[in-house]
């Protein structure tokens, strides 16, 4: 294989994997592809010979595509196949969507120690490491080893500037169990940073039957997606890449513009969408998007976000009216639920951006201060289900705005203004 993946949800399935079967080079690029936790994808895929049907379900109807570009799928306690893949001279590229969470950051954006330390001890004990800078870090080793040459890292989630979110948590991680295989990385791994999007909901069983009715193909596993995709990278591919610009990606000197539009307007309304939306009885995001209340809460969000995306109005203006008409595409069932997981990784780097830069030009942004407030209710029981590995530190002090303050964002939190501000937003006030 050429390109090895962590995290074989249907994100990737819709977005990296079908960038690389409509490569005009794609059958030089194979995939093995690793689970991110539970072993059922790479056992549902795997009997199906790696293929599966993506659904692009537009506002009308569906078009279906067998995929084929995945050739392996693996569990992810796999850890002689991981080791094996990473050795190979062959493999040049490595992309993941293991989520925010997945890369245990820390509040000021290196590893977090106390959630990485017992992977830290079982790499010094000579165990399997399970987490994903331990699943790198004892991938790279192999591959020093082996003397296999450079490789690239291509994170594909949520994180800004996630090419060096991610040098930073392995090297830290590294430097704790392995500090000998820091310089090799240093001089023998890139990092490319990259904006994905596309909108991928749970597939369904009638997606199933869907599926089927269209190809023939009686798949257990199909993936359903958005018409629309989008997929910006900046960094070096040391060992060559797939020619990705087939499908439409773009290599760009500095992806920020275009990760901050997508990162505040998309993800940040998301957010505004799961937790407010829910609250309101809603259960989707076309449902939420249709109700006035949460649309005009919408508008009010990108009106203070929009001050932050460093790319020309028109262009944002373009961007949101497009974002209406995705939103409102009922025959994507993309639930709140779904969306409001990890919380606690969202709400920093999609929120507190915008707060931030409202309140040190003097304004408290009634926008960002409803999103704040309306996570809170969800960590109180509103709407969602809360659905995240980090909430527990935020979930016991939830009664106290104050407190979330302090433990979100504490050079904000001795702000009484804010701090009545977000209380009064909140379902309790």
């Amino acid at each position: 294989m050429r390109i090895v993946h962590v995290g074989l949800g249907n994100f990737f399935r819709a977005h990296q994997a079908w960038y690389t079967s409509v490569a005009p080079d794609a059958g030089e690029w194979p995939i093995a592809a690793f689970t991110g936790r539970s072993p059922g994808a790479a056992a549902a895929l795997n009997a199906q010979h790696g293929r599966y049907t993506l659904l692009v379900r537009g506002p009308e109807h569906d078009e279906a595509e067998i995929i084929g570009a995945v050739r392996a799928a693996y569990a992810s306690d796999d850890h002689q196949a991981w080791r094996e893949h990473l050795a190979a001279p062959r493999t040049a590229v490595v992309t993941l969507t293991v989520t925010e969470a997945g890369y245990l950051r820390g509040a000021g954006g290196g590893l977090d120690e106390r959630r990485a330390a017992d992977d830290v001890s079982a790499w010094r004990r000579g165990d399997p490491v399970r987490t994903v800078p331990g699943r790198l870090m004892a991938g790279l080793a192999e591959r020093r080893i082996s003397g296999a040459g450079p490789i690239a890292i291509v994170p594909c989630d949520n994180l800004p500037a996630n090419g060096e979110a991610v040098a930073r948590v392995l090297l830290d991680f590294t430097t704790q169990a392995e500090p000998a295989l820091v310089p090799w990385i240093r001089d023998n791994v890139s990092f490319v940073t990259t904006m994905v999007d596309r909108i991928t909901p749970r597939s369904t069983g009638e997606d199933v039957r869907a599926a089927a009715e269209l190809t023939g193909f009686d798949d257990a596993v199909p993936v359903v997606t958005e018409p629309y995709t989008e997929w910006v990278l900046s960094g070096v591919f040391p060992a060559g890449r797939p020619a990705w610009e087939g499908g439409g990606a773009r290599f760009v000197s500095d992806v920020t513009p275009h990760e901050q539009r997508k990162l505040l307007l998309l993800n940040g309304g998301h957010s505004l969408l799961a937790y407010a939306g829910s609250a309101r009885g809603h259960e989707t995001v076309a449902d939420a998007v249709a109700d006035p209340e949460c649309r005009a809460w919408l508008a009010q969000w990108w009106d203070e976000a929009a001050r932050y995306v460093p790319l020309p109005p028109a262009e944002i203006a373009a961007y949101r009216a497009a974002l209406l008409t995705r939103f409102g595409n009922r025959r994507i069932r993309h639930t709140l639920a779904q969306i409001a997981a990890d919380g606690s990784q969202k709400v920093p780097i999609r929120v507190l951006p915008v707060l931030r830069g409202e309140m040190a030009a003097g304004r408290i942004p009634p926008g960002a201060v409803r999103i704040l407030a309306a996570w809170i209710d969800h960590l109180r029981g509103a709407g969602a289900p809360v659905d995240d590995a980090g909430a527990a530190p935020f979930r016991e002090r939830a009664g106290d705005v104050r407190d979330v303050l302090l433990l979100l964002a504490p050079d904000l939190a001795g702000d009484e203004a804010l701090a009545a501000a977000v209380e009064k937003a909140t379902l309790g006030a």
